[in-house]
């Protein structure tokens, strides 16, 4: 019996509430099951419960076994000294805390059809595990539960930006170009990306705005891809060569360091996403704009930004991928999937991160409002709700999804899943893999 299907139980009251007593066969009323702690300590705080007529207030301690109290080492832990009622699947040993004081115990009896059915979902081998039972949960009910999912996300997005935000002095500028960085170089060159944009500081960047060439100098210099050797046939490259030369007389004017030229990632990518051309682009992107972050601001419609983040790479891209090696030659302007990536990922989320930390509820409303404007994400996690009977509508419900696949799913999380609570509650027993072959 896991611990957490207990708490599980305790919290939620899907025990039977007649049958808990003391070892002595009082009645145990819970008035208030406690303030759940997943931390260290007992597991649920400021509990109240009504014993004999006698109401004590203090904590509450649950696990499999009555003897799993000492084995854990809590008898001599004054932390526990508070614990007012001691919960248990079995009652196999008389426990005392470090006072010596005899702890009250109950036994929690319940319906095993609940046990049943989450060891259903722990022991289903799908990615989502309950992909079969999902669509009896009210639409309306996953819809309230999605959205939270979203914000879940977004919250846990500002965390992280929030940490840039201090690093870079509370310089939401700075802060966007770091995030933005990041996220053009998508999943397989994100960090060499992000590492760029902490050695070249925007306000390096912004002192050449009006020159797209010194942009591409030193971004492709300080990421190290003006290394000799890094390219074949580069050496006779004009614009290349120009870059090398430009670069020389930057580095030594700001004292910049570049980056080992091999972290960046060419292979299985496609060549419109090679980090030579997506450096470009974003050269494009930083290049006589202005303030960035103050456009995002002020921005009302969602379509504007989507237009703003499809940069097109400079005139010597259109025929190469990478320096020195000519081909077909083809505009290579940023897409609108590579827009709504960066939307998503770097521009809602500083968008609404900025609105927590200024008290502006009008920008956090607009980031949640962005995100139900764009189109819902297409990739293989989004494709096995879809085979689920879940299909997004919007960016905001891809990004739930996404969160609930991550953060709940893949770690067996039912217990803490809205969804997974409402199908292990509910009366009505799932079904056994074994059975669904019968089924007409």
């Amino acid at each position: 019996m896991k611990e957490e299907f207990l708490h599980f139980l305790w919290k939620y009251g899907l025990y039977d509430s007649h049958q808990l007593c003391d070892s002595h066969g009082n009645a145990i009323t819970v008035i208030n099951p406690g303030e759940y702690n997943r931390d260290a300590g007992p597991d649920f705080f400021n509990a109240r419960i009504s014993v004999a007529g006698t109401v004590w207030a203090g904590n509450v301690e649950i696990h499999a076994k009555s003897s799993h109290f000492n084995v854990h080492g809590h008898h001599t832990n004054p932390a526990y000294d508070n614990v007012v009622l001691h919960v248990v699947a079995e009652n196999d040993k008389r426990i005392y805390n470090s006072k010596g004081e005899e702890l009250l115990t109950a036994v929690l009896a319940f319906d095993m059809s609940l046990t049943e059915k989450y060891s259903c979902l722990l022991n289903t081998p799908s990615a989502i595990a309950c992909q079969d039972d999902i669509g009896s949960v009210d639409k309306i009910f996953q819809r309230n539960w999605f959205e939270a999912l979203a914000i879940e996300r977004l919250e846990e997005k500002s965390v992280s930006i929030l940490g840039i935000f201090s690093e870079t002095g509370n310089n939401w500028e700075e802060t966007f170009y770091r995030v933005l960085s990041r996220y053009f170089g998508f999943s397989v060159n994100a960090e060499p990306f992000e590492r760029l944009s902490r050695r070249l500081p925007l306000n390096i960047i912004r002192k050449h705005a009006d020159s797209r060439f010194q942009i591409e100098a030193l971004l492709y210099g300080t990421a190290g891809l003006l290394s000799e050797g890094l390219f074949k046939d580069n050496h006779n490259d004009a614009y290349y060569n120009r870059l090398v030369r430009e670069y020389k007389i930057l580095s030594a004017k700001y004292t910049l360091q570049p980056l080992d030229g091999w972290i960046w990632k060419f292979a299985r990518l496609r060549p419109p996403n090679f980090p030579t051309v997506r450096i470009s682009q974003l050269a494009g992107l930083l290049a006589g704009s202005g303030g960035l972050f103050s456009r995002i601001i002020e921005a009302e419609g969602v379509g504007e930004l989507a237009e703003l983040f499809r940069p097109q790479a400079s005139e010597y891209w259109d025929s190469h991928y990478t320096f020195g090696a000519a081909g077909k030659t083809r505009a290579k302007r940023a897409g609108a999937q590579t827009a709504g990536i960066i939307l998503i990922n770097s521009v809602i989320p500083v968008l609404y991160s900025y609105g927590k930390v200024r008290g502006m509820a009008s920008c956090i409303e607009k980031a949640e409002r962005f995100l139900e404007d764009i189109k819902a994400e297409d990739n293989a996690v989004i494709r096995d709700w879809i085979n689920a009977g879940i299909t997004p509508d919007s960016a905001l419900m891809s990004q739930a999804l996404l969160q609930l696949r991550n953060c709940y799913c893949r770690k067996k999380r039912c217990l803490d899943c809205r969804i997974g609570f409402k199908l292990i509650s509910s009366g009505a027993k799932m079904k056994e893999q074994n059975t669904l072959l019968l089924e007409p």
